[in-house]
């Protein structure tokens, strides 16, 4: 599907706030009611809008600590079990398979540096697993959840 101006405001604007009203998103970009509605079944029915979802905030929920665990694995590793590991560990939000040096990048939300200590310990005992580097996050400069409905336009 390709998006059209109006299309990637409607997106802007829920990016912004996914509980906006369908009102408020037709006062917002000066379109009908029903111009608006029939625009999001066909993003939603496209695959464009993956899911509505809430981001919880990490420091409130007490997990301030997040971490970035480069791993590397050898021939040895079964990928079911570092994925199951990673599926069954809360404080992991993400996982990627990736190039370079490292063969998995996992990101770790985290109460304090004991509780990071115990996730470490879980995936480094994972058969495979050959090396690990763990960075803290000082500081953030941009989080983003999505990507830009205008990128790249």
């Amino acid at each position: 599907m390709t998006l059209d101006s109006i299309d990637a405001k409607i997106l802007e604007v829920l990016q912004e706030n996914a509980r906006v009203s369908i009102s408020e998103l037709s006062k917002r970009i000066n379109l009908s009611l029903s111009a608006v509605s029939e625009r999001l079944k066909k993003l939603e029915q496209s695959g464009i809008i993956d899911q509505y979802t809430t981001v919880l905030n990490a420091k409130a929920m007490e997990k301030g600590l997040l971490a970035i665990m480069m791993i590397g694995v050898d021939g040895s590793l079964n990928q079911k079990d570092l994925l199951r590991v990673v599926g069954e560990t809360d404080e992991i939000l993400e996982c990627y398979f990736v190039t370079g040096t490292c063969d998995y990048l996992i990101k770790i939300a985290t109460k304090d540096t004991d509780s990071l200590g115990l996730v470490m310990k879980k995936i480094k005992e994972i058969k495979g697993v050959k090396s690990t580097e763990t960075n803290v996050i000082i500081d953030e400069h941009k989080l983003k959840h999505s990507v830009s409905p205008l990128a790249g336009k």
